[in-house]
C-alpha cells in the first residue's frame, strides 16, 4: 500500500471440478440441466442414503498438491461441517477439517517484477451447496428464493493461503496465476460452466479479521479488497473499531455489505464422517498423480526465455494458453522464433479475443500458421495482407491457400506496383508539391495510396522507394 498501514490478506479458493460425476453420488455433474434434475437421495440428503467417494477428486487434489509443493497426508478422513440453510438439505456439508489432502505448501508469484512467495496452508476436497436464486432481488430484499440442487454435490478443492498479501493487487495477481496453473493441470477450464470463487480475509493494523465471502473473478477480488480496506481505514480514522464479521460484496455497488457476525470453526460443529473411509495417500498413488504433472508455467517460461531468446511479454503471452504454447514450440523448430511468437500473439491472438473464441476451439490448424509464417518468410505476402489472412481464418475457417488465391493476397509484381505508384502520383498533386516543398510526412500519405489502392498487395517499403525515385527525377 502506499502508506503505513499494514495490510494483511488471505484467501480461501474454491475451485469447481469438471467431473462426470459429483463428489458423493454418481449423479452427473451438470449445473447447467434443468433444475434439480441431476439429483438422487444422496445429494438430496434423504436418511439412509450412503456417499461414495469419487476417487478422481483425490487425483486431482494431489496434483495440485504437487504443483503448489505442498506436504500430502498419508491418511486423510472427512468431517461433517454442520449448519441449517436451504442450500443444504442434510444440514451438514461433507468437508475435509482435521486432516485434509495436504498442508504447507508455496505458489511463487511474479508481480512488477518482483518474486513474492504465497505460502499455502492446506488444500482439502469439500462439497458444494445447492444454487439460491434470489427471485426479484438479491439475498437481502428478494421476493423470494428457490433452490436448484443440481450444483448441491459438485466437487470443490479449496486452496487456503497463510495471511501473506499486503495489496489486493497481489491477491489478483495471485488468482491469475493461479488460474493459468490450473488450466496446465487440466483441472479447471474458464470456459465451462464451472468457476472459481475466492473468500477473502482481510485486516488492518492487526485489527479484527474480517471476511469478504463468494467474490467471483480476479479482478472482482481487487475491487472487494480495494473498497473493504477503505472502509476499515474510514472507521479507524473516525476512532471506530472493526468488528469480526462477515460481509459480501455487491459487484453492481462496489461495495461489501454485512451478512453476519463471524462464527468461528467451533460453531460448525466437526464431527468425523462415519460413512466414508479412511483415505491412504500412499507412495504409489502420489506418484502415479505427480506423473501426470506437465510442465507448468512458471517453469516454461524460464525454459522458453533461455532456449528461444524472445522478449518476457511475448512468452507471458504464448503460456497463457496451453496449446498456443505447444503449437510455438512445434513451429519454432522451423522458423525464426521471434517471428511465430510476435504472429500468434499477435494478430492472431487479437482476433480470437475479438471475435470470443479461444485458440482451441477456433479451428485454426497449426500447418495454416506455418503457411502464413513461409508465406512472410518467403516475402510473398505483406504484412497487412498476413493479417487479413489470419482474420480471415478466424472468422471463416479453412484452406489458406484458397483465401490467398480468392482474395488475391500475394505481393504485386513491380510492374503492377509502378503502375499504382504513377496513378497515385498523377492522382494527388497536392501531396506532390507539399513533399518537393520539403514536408517528408507527405511521403507517408503516398505511401497509403498506394497500399489502398494495391489492396495491400505492395510492400510499404517497395512503394516507398519507387515513389522516392519517381519524384526525385
Amino acid at each position: 500500500m502506499s502508506d503505513e498501514t499494514e495490510v494483511m490478506i488471505g484467501l480461501e479458493t474454491h475451485v469447481q471440478l469438471d467431473t462426470d460425476t459429483k463428489l458423493l453420488c454418481g449423479c452427473e455433474n451438470e449445473q447447467d440441466s434443468d433444475p434439480n434434475t441431476n439429483v438422487c437421495p444422496t445429494c438430496l440428503g434423504h436418511p439412509g442414503a450412503k456417499p461414495r467417494l469419487n476417487e478422481k477428486v483425490i487425483e486431482e487434489a494431489l496434483k495440485l498438491a504437487e504443483a503448489l509443493d505442498c506436504d500430502v497426508n498419508e491418511d486423510v478422513f472427512f468431517s461433517r461441517k454442520t449448519y441449517f440453510y436451504p442450500d443444504m438439505s442434510k444440514n451438514f456439508q461433507t468437508t475435509q477439517f482435521e486432516l485434509p489432502v495436504a498442508e504447507d505448501g508455496n505458489f511463487e508469484i511474479s508481480l512488477e517484477d518482483q518474486d513474492i512467495d504465497i505460502g499455502i496452508k492446506r488444500i482439502h476436497i469439500e462439497e458444494d451447496p445447492a444454487k439460491l436464486d434470489h427471485v426479484g432481488g438479491d439475498i437481502s430484499n428478494s421476493d423470494y428464493t428457490l433452490v436448484d440442487y443440481n450444483r448441491a454435490g459438485t466437487p470443490l478443492l479449496e486452496i487456503v493461503t497463510k495471511p501473506d498479501f499486503t495489496s489486493p493487487q497481489e491477491a489478483r495477481e495471485y488468482l491469475q496465476q493461479l488460474e493459468r496453473v490450473l488450466e496446465y493441470l487440466e483441472i479447471y477450464f474458464s470456459d465451462t460452466e464451472f468457476s472459481i470463487k475466492s473468500d477473502a480475509n482481510v485486516s488492518i493494523d492487526g485489527g479484527n479479521r474480517v471476511e469478504v465471502k463468494n467474490i467471483t473473478g480476479t479482478k472482482e477480488v481487487e475491487k472487494a479488497l480495494s473498497f473493504e480496506i477503505s472502509r476499515q481505514k474510514q472507521m479507524a480514522a473516525r476512532g471506530g473499531e472493526v468488528e469480526q464479521e462477515t460481509r459480501s460484496f455487491n459487484s453492481d455497488m462496489g461495495s461489501t455489505t454485512s451478512m453476519r457476525k463471524k462464527e468461528t470453526e467451533e460453531d460448525y460443529g466437526y464431527i468425523f464422517e462415519p460413512d466414508l473411509t479412511r483415505q491412504e495417500l500412499d507412495e504409489e498413488r502420489k506418484q502415479a498423480a505427480s506423473e501426470k504433472v506437465p510442465e507448468l508455467p512458471r517453469q516454461k517460461f524460464v525454459r522458453f526465455k533461455e532456449e528461444y531468446g524472445i522478449a518476457d511479454k511475448l512468452i507471458e503471452s504464448l503460456i497463457s494458453v496451453p496449446a498456443m504454447a505447444d503449437d510455438f514450440e512445434n513451429l519454432a523448430e522451423e522458423h525464426e522464433p521471434e517471428l511465430v511468437a510476435s504472429w500468434m500473439t499477435g494478430e492472431l491472438k487479437k482476433t480470437l479475443n475479438y471475435n470470443e473464441v479461444g485458440y482451441e476451439e477456433s479451428g485454426v490448424k497449426t500447418e495454416w500458421i506455418e503457411y502464413v509464417l513461409e508465406l512472410l518468410e518467403e516475402d510473398k505476402i505483406s504484412d497487412r495482407n498476413a493479417e487479413q489472412l489470419l482474420r480471415d481464418l478466424v472468422e471463416e475457417p479453412r484452406d489458406p491457400e484458397e483465401i490467398v488465391e480468392q482474395e488475391d493476397l500475394l505481393k504485386a509484381e513491380d510492374d503492377e506496383v509502378d503502375q499504382v505508384v504513377e496513378q497515385v502520383i498523377e492522382d494527388n498533386p497536392d501531396a506532390v508539391e507539399d513533399y518537393n516543398s520539403g514536408e517528408e510526412g507527405a511521403i507517408n500519405f503516398l505511401v497509403g495510396q498506394v497500399m489502398r489502392q494495391s489492396g495491400g498487395k505492395a510492400d510499404p517499403n517497395t512503394a516507398r522507394e519507387k515513389i522516392l525515385d519517381r519524384l526525385e527525377v
